[in-house]
């Protein structure tokens, strides 16, 4: 849980990190992390005053630096990429960005917060008490202001690209539609709510391995990776949160929904970490690249099994933590274990 004395105060807290208001933990001399975190503020109504000059969130925008990580296009290795023009391509790094932001908005608003509003209505056997209350209900807190800030990264990329970007040209994420799928396949309640414990589990444990696709990288545009960053500080904290409510959980479980919750486990591990090619082929789609169809169909057939994120460490420490790793199948690859 955080410190509320250096979130009410906007003193510095022991790692160095200005809490306000309970917004994410920042740089107050980083010019980058003060511009984000001062347009969330600004959008609550300034809720919070930093004591100082802040610097235009606008004025950090380089219309020289891409908006996204070209290698994590699956065209990207095709060779209809280098085809494309230089505009092409920028648009097309412009909508994996809004594309980035809009699945991990989705993430937190249709699976993170659910599995905290069903502990916090006493869904799940073996947890309670005011201590985790307060921890699960500060947790949502945080994913709302994650979403916010996310929401914020799109705004910024569309005004300085002077494009609309929508979100709703773009389908539903891979995650949150095998998500779907799977609770509709539940006949259930005690399953629907296990499905949705797992899924946030995995997400919860493994959001920081997908933020760190772009929280340090040093090419895209400042303000994009540093919203990453900001929220990345966040998370790992609610992996801590997620992996006790699991192991609690498990506990107190039966032994058949041990085996479902495991199951949903595995099968929310795969969803998280696949290429979303739907999205892509959307957005090719849309932007009218010639030849996008069988350059999709080749590039699932070349790609088919990959993962975009490659660190399963959270999940592969959490499993081992329990003794249960023997008892799920799953290809770890080159997992490094934290």
């Amino acid at each position: 849980m955080r410190d509320h004395t250096d979130e009410k105060s906007g003193a510095a807290g022991h790692d160095g990190h200005v809490r306000i208001g309970g917004l994410p933990a920042f740089d107050a001399d980083d010019p980058a992390e003060n511009a984000v975190i001062n347009r969330l503020v600004g959008n609550w109504h300034r809720r919070a005053a930093v004591k100082r000059e802040e610097p235009d969130v606008y004025a950090l925008f380089d219309p020289g630096r891409p908006d996204f990580r070209e290698d994590m296009v699956p065209f990207q290795a095709h060779p209809i990429w280098e085809r494309l023009s230089e505009e092409t391509r920028s648009r097309l790094l412009s909508w994996g960005w809004v594309a980035y932001n809009r699945n991990t908005v989705l993430i937190e608003q249709r699976i993170a917060n659910p599995a905290f509003e069903l502990v916090i209505g006493g869904t799940y056997p073996g947890l309670g008490g005011q201590q985790l209350e307060l921890a699960v209900a500060q947790a949502m807190v945080d994913e709302q202001y994650h979403t916010l800030m996310h929401i914020n990264g799109s705004a910024i990329t569309r005004r300085m690209r002077r494009s609309d970007f929508s979100d709703r040209v773009l389908p539903d994420s891979h995650i949150t539609t095998i998500y779907q799928a799977h609770l509709d396949r539940c006949e259930e309640s005690w399953q629907r709510s296990l499905t949705t414990l797992s899924f946030a589990t995995v997400a919860e444990i493994s959001i920081n391995a997908y933020l760190d696709l772009l929280a340090d990288d040093q090419q895209i545009q400042v303000v994009n990776s540093t919203t990453v960053k900001l929220h990345n500080r966040d998370e790992h904290c609610h992996a801590s949160i997620s992996g006790e409510m699991m192991k609690q959980v498990y506990e107190a479980l039966p032994a058949n929904q041990r085996r479902f919750l495991l199951e949903k486990v595995v099968a929310g591990l795969e969803a998280f970490i696949a290429p979303d090619f739907t999205t892509w082929e959307t957005i090719v789609e849309f932007e009218g690249v010639p030849g996008w169809e069988k350059a999709a169909a080749e590039v699932r057939e070349a790609q088919g099994g990959t993962h975009l994120v490659q660190d399963h460490s959270g999940i592969h420490t959490l499993l081992t933590e329990m003794d249960l790793l023997d008892q799920v199948e799953f290809g770890w690859g080159t997992t490094v274990t934290r």
